[in-house]
């Protein structure tokens, strides 16, 4: 009885010390994360080396090659957790299924809009960077978009139920990309320069984001109603 006691007591033990070299882990990856993240925001991706990272939170190279393989590594994992927490405000937005479309789709561009201004400074790293690694993430103007990026097929889902196009032909689809994707460009314009302009106050940026919303909205109504009377002919 006493062995089985013992057996059972080594494997906790041993499970113990291996959820905390676990837990230790992840807290490493987070600081390297968070340190490359900083680097990146203030001096863009030309400057963010597996060097730099290092010497930011005191460690030698190697340590960072022991959690990561190389600076892609890196780089994927800062794009995919901030097109995460992106892509968690626009879901929660676009889950109500009691609000009319017109609503949901006013959300679902209020939310992007909100989500990109509460992280300034990775947002405008990451839209204005040319870097190649970067933009296999941010493009999204490529005909069949509404395809393979998530936040614009939610974009043109929403655009779909509110122009009551679901299911239609290529040809009303094909519109409805070219519009969410002039509504997604149209977006990370009026972000940017709400971000560079940050002394405008929050009453004017209220403004400026509700009068865009309609804007948008008012855009997407006559370009579904040049679609109805193309289709009529």
């Amino acid at each position: 009885m006493l062995n089985i006691y013992n057996d059972v007591q080594g494997r906790r033990e041993r499970l113990g010390v291996k959820e905390r070299k676990e837990r230790e882990k992840e807290k490493q990856r987070e600081l390297i994360l968070q340190a490359a993240s900083e680097i990146f925001a203030q001096e863009g991706l030309e400057k963010l080396s597996i060097r730099k990272i290092a010497d930011k939170i005191e460690y030698s190279p190697a340590i960072i090659y022991h959690y990561f393989e190389n600076k892609d590594d890196i780089i994927n994992h800062l794009m995919t957790r901030g097109y995460g927490r992106l892509m968690a405000s626009l879901s929660s937005s676009a889950q109500n299924g009691h609000d009319v479309p017109e609503i949901r789709l006013r959300k679902l561009m209020r939310s992007y809009i909100e989500a990109a201004l509460d992280m300034p400074d990775e947002y405008m790293a990451v839209q204005l960077s040319s870097s190649p690694d970067i933009l296999q993430h941010t493009t999204f103007l490529y005909e069949g978009a509404s395809v393979q990026k998530s936040a614009l097929t939610l974009l043109f889902q929403c655009l779909n139920e509110f122009m009551g196009t679901a299911g239609q032909e290529d040809a009303a689809n094909e519109n409805q990309e070219l519009t969410a994707q002039v509504i997604a460009a149209s977006s990370l314009g009026l972000v940017i320069k709400l971000i560079q302009e940050k002394n405008i106050g929050e009453e004017q940026k209220s403004r400026l984001i509700d009068h865009y919303l309609d804007w948008a909205i008012a855009g997407a109504k006559t370009l579904g109603t040049g679609t109805e009377r193309q289709s009529d002919e």
